[in-house]
Order: structure tokens, then C-alpha cells, then sequence
């Protein structure tokens, strides 16, 4: 009996050593957001990514698995309502034991305004950016931003003088040729072409813009170095015993984005002033934090086929601003691109902004940032 009341004390005890060092449970949801993430938890315990890197975080649809997980999360990281849509109304039910933590809404985020239309010039950029500052803001309260000044860094930014960017109906030409493009058929519908508002209220409710941040804040290492630091805040905070490695490791990872976002800079310096059309308006963090040229979007918004009208206005852009390269995306429909180009002397490429073949872990970061630049040189660099 002695040796039995020993064994269950030996037993007990290791079950609750095993509870005192349990990784908390964290759930991040697009591969960006998970690598950061996973840096600031290395050695402690592994996060659950909810969303994989071939799908968009736009449109995404949860599964059963993804449900449970975010039913057990402790903490759930993600980029904010403008991006997973599909998280805003529901997130307080599927996840109502986990701390919230909105990358849009952590200190020391530079926020850049949403470009309205699809049409800009090269650097216009809002520089007059939110750095956002959350002392004092609410947990989900995603409207109460401090807005101060930031400094992209890119002195040649400061003499441009950024005229107010024009509202979605100047240039929402696309959401009744929707069909009629997936199916090969090219109707113009010009009576919708200047004044699409249902296309606006659809574009509206796929990306959730209830303000006017543009959320793909990931794309700006120095975002990224902000997230961590938060990370690692609201881990200490639920798991005190790891504080340490915690702290110890988003240093780590601050030094090593610091030391990617300066060769990032040097390697795009030569790209700089080239001018270029992406596929949907997804890298103004990017172009921002390095001072590059795009010129406008092959689509408003990548929920909805460019049309006709949509098609010779981007056309038109490539000619009048000598744009260089077109880029596709590997989420969506590429085809368009081929109209896109039709006599035009520009050459396409690809940029993908959540890195769908990169493998997802603590180097998913660093990796994404460097391709992206990568593929910027081969489609703009005069030996391409």
C-alpha cells in the first residue's frame, strides 16, 4: 500500500509539472502573423496556423478544426478586420477564452490610409501615416487610434505633395463584368463603368473596411518587430513562468528583421524609381518602407474581374507612365494579365503577399520579405 501512495504522489507531481510548463495554447492566423509569432514562442511551444498560405485570408472559410482551436486559444494573433473578414463578427464566440491581439492595433504600427480606385501616382503614399499608439485603447476596439506622425525614412518622399485620393467611383469599373470575364465573354456594360456602387458596397463587405486602414501591415518589416514585441507582452502576461525566453527571443528577432530590412533596402535601391502595375493594391507597406513606383492595379478589389473598361484604363496607365512589369498574384485568376499586356512592351511577374510556397515557421518572415523583393529585381532590373 506504501509503495502504491508513493507511485500516485510520484504520478501527481508529474502531472502537475507537466501542467506548469504547458506551452499556452495560440492560434495565429495568416503564415506572416504565425511566423512572428512562432519566433517570440521558440523553445516554449509551437501556434496553431489557421490559415494556409495558398488560400486568402479574403475569402477563407473555417473548417471544424480550425473552430475547435480557436474554442482552446489562450491567445489569438491576427492582422485585424480588414483583412479576415470572416473573423469579425464571430471572433468573440469562437474564441471566448483568448486574449484578441489585432496587429493593426499594437504600439508602434505605422498605419498607411487605404488607396482608393486602383489608380495612383508613384510614392503616394500617406506620409502623414498613424503610428498607432494603444495606451488607453480598449481590447477589439478597433476605431480608437492615436494618430501621429511617421517617418518612412526615404528622404526624397518629402517634397511630394499627395493629392486626396479619388473615392471608388472614379475608377470601380469591374463588378458587372465579373461573369462575363470568367467565362470569356467581353461586354463593357459602360453605363456601370464610371458609377459601379453596389461594387463598392460588395467591395466594402469582402475586406471589411469600416475605416479607412489599409491592413496589409505585415509588409513593412518594422510592423512586423512591433507585433513581436506585443506578442511577447501578452505571453508573459498569460504565461509569467516564460517571460524571459519571451523577451529573449523577440530581441533576437527585432535585431535579425532590423538586419533584413536594411539589405532589403539596399537591394531595391537600384528598382526604385521603375515603374510597375500590381494586381491588387496589397504592397503599400512595401513600396512605402522602400520607396518604389507603383502606378496603379490591375484590380480594385480581388474579389471581382477586371472588365473591358477596366482593362484599357490599366493599359492606358502602362503606356502613359512607361510601367515596366505587370505582376500577377498566384491566389487569382491569371489570364487577366494577358489582356492586360496586349501591345504593350511591359513584361509580367508574380508577387505573392502571403508567400503560398514558403513553408510556415519562424523563417517564414524573413523568407517572404526576401522573395518578394527578389521577384521586384527580376521583372524590374534594366538586365532583366
Amino acid at each position: 500500500m506504501r509503495v502504491l501512495v508513493q507511485s500516485l504522489i510520484v504520478s501527481l507531481g508529474l502531472v502537475s509539472a507537466s501542467a506548469a510548463v504547458a506551452a499556452p495554447k495560440v492560434t495565429a492566423t495568416i503564415p506572416a502573423v504565425h511566423s512572428i509569432v512562432s519566433g517570440v514562442m521558440d523553445g516554449v511551444g509551437t501556434p496553431k496556423l489557421l490559415i494556409p498560405g495558398g488560400a486568402s485570408p479574403h475569402t477563407y472559410s473555417l473548417k471544424p478544426s480550425d473552430a475547435q482551436a480557436l474554442s482552446e486559444a489562450e491567445l489569438v494573433v491576427w492582422v485585424g478586420p480588414q483583412i479576415e473578414t470572416f473573423l469579425v463578427e464571430d471572433l468573440d464566440t469562437l474564441a471566448p477564452k483568448a486574449k484578441h491581439l489585432a496587429m493593426t492595433g499594437v504600439d508602434g504600427i505605422t498605419l498607411l490610409e487605404i488607396r482608393e480606385g486602383g489608380i495612383w501616382d508613384a510614392h503616394d503614399h500617406d506620409h502623414g501615416g498613424h503610428d498607432h499608439d494603444t495606451h488607453g485603447h480598449k481590447e477589439h476596439d478597433h476605431d480608437a487610434h492615436d494618430h501621429g506622425e511617421h517617418d518612412h525614412d526615404h528622404a526624397k518622399h518629402d517634397d511630394h505633395d499627395h493629392e486626396a485620393h479619388a473615392k471608388h467611383d472614379d475608377h470601380d469599373h469591374e463588378a458587372h463584368a465579373k461573369h462575363d470575364d470568367d467565362h470569356g465573354h467581353d461586354h463593357d456594360h459602360a453605363k456601370h463603368d464610371d458609377h459601379d456602387h453596389e461594387s463598392h458596397a460588395k467591395h466594402d463587405e469582402h475586406h471589411g473596411h469600416d475605416d479607412e486602414t489599409d491592413g496589409h501591415v505585415w509588409l513593412d518589416p518594422r510592423n512586423a518587430v512591433a507585433l513581436g514585441k506585443a506578442v511577447a507582452d501578452a505571453l508573459s502576461a498569460i504565461d509569467p513562468d516564460n517571460a524571459a525566453t519571451y523577451a529573449a527571443n523577440q530581441q533576437a528577432q527585432a535585431a535579425q528583421l532590423g538586419e533584413l530590412d536594411a539589405a532589403t533596402a539596399t537591394r531595391l535601391e537600384a528598382v526604385a524609381d521603375v515603374p510597375f502595375i500590381v494586381f491588387h493594391d496589397a504592397y503599400q507597406y512595401f513600396e512605402a518602407r522602400y520607396g518604389l513606383s507603383a502606378v496603379g492595379s490591375v484590380t480594385v478589389s480581388p474579389d471581382v474581374a477586371p472588365g473591358a473598361a477596366r482593362i484599357r484604363e490599366i493599359q492606358e496607365r502602362i503606356k502613359d507612365r512607361g510601367a515596366k512589369c505587370v505582376f500577377a498574384e498566384p491566389q487569382f485568376e491569371p489570364r487577366v494579365l494577358t489582356a492586360v499586356l496586349e501591345g504593350s512592351e511591359a513584361k509580367s511577374g508574380v508577387l505573392d503577399p502571403v508567400g503560398a510556397d514558403i513553408d510556415p515557421g519562424a523563417a517564414f518572415y524573413p523568407a517572404l520579405i526576401t522573395k518578394l523583393a527578389d521577384d521586384m529585381i527580376a521583372c524590374l532590373s534594366e538586365q532583366s
